[in-house]
């Protein structure tokens, strides 16, 4: 029987991994979005579109659609996600790895703040800044709500979810971005003070290097913890030399 491989999906890692697994001849390969971009790329293979209902609900399907193995290539800042599909390859018995590029780490010339969360990003910017890049996504923008004197420039693929801050250019474009693009943002909107995730990668670090060469300060969100007794591997090349080291490679 071909070998089904189910990918939790909405990262370029995921993209690349889906290419790369429904190329080998007799494998099957589903990846699963959450649904909150409403033009996502293309894909290889299968595609299914919202929530399992939780770690239990994961595991029904799992069993239900006869898959061999796991590859949770979520955001890092997925973190409900992760943790459901961690405990249902626990109780189904389904291999699983976690594919997590590695975070961004600051270089001569960066001035860096790293904070554990939106809600102490917020707390941290009146002392940095008047103008704000928000480079969080679209998600989570009530953490700034409160903040009445600062100016916002928030950047997302789709319209971000309400509340937000009063003072805020919306900005609708999908990445990646070029450091001369960056830059000019920056300096069009006399951003004083950026904002991110520790997404990691290089699709997205060229506002990082604009920043340092404006020298602007960078509030970096820190992703949170794996789970406990995950496998992670940092790249594509790490999760298919797993899933080939499980026997999961072909019928």
């Amino acid at each position: 029987m071909s070998p089904h491989i189910l990918i939790l999906g909405g990262t370029t890692e995921a993209r690349r991994l889906a290419a790369d697994l429904a190329a080998r001849p007799g494998v099957r390969v589903t990846t699963s979005l959450a649904g909150r971009v409403t033009r996502p790329a293309t894909l290889a293979g299968e595609v299914r579109i919202g929530g399992f209902g939780g770690a239990v609900g994961l595991a029904d399907w799992l069993r239900t659609h006869g898959v061999d193995a796991v590859v949770d290539a979520t955001h890092p800042f997925a973190e409900s996600i992760t943790a459901n599909a961690a405990r249902a390859a626990t109780a189904t018995g389904v291999p699983a790895v976690v594919l997590r590029r590695p975070g961004w780490r600051p270089g001569p010339g960066d001035r860096w703040y790293d904070v554990e969360s939106l809600a102490a990003a917020a707390e941290a910017l009146p002392g940095l800044g008047r103008r704000v890049f928000l480079s969080t996504g679209r998600l989570g923008l009530a953490a700034f709500a409160h903040l009445t004197d600062l100016h916002f420039v928030v950047r997302s693929v789709d319209p971000p979810v309400a509340p937000l801050p009063p003072h805020t250019e919306v900005i609708l474009a999908r990445g990646p971005f070029t450091l001369a693009e960056e830059t000019e943002l920056l300096r069009a909107h006399a951003v004083d003070v950026l904002v991110t995730k520790d997404s990691g990668g290089e699709a997205t670090a060229a506002k990082l290097t604009a920043a340092r060469e404006l020298g602007l300060p960078v509030v970096v969100v820190r992703r949170p913890p794996l789970p406990d007794g995950v496998t992670a591997v940092p790249d594509v090349a790490g999760a298919l030399d797993t899933l080939d080291r499980l026997g999961i490679d072909g019928p």
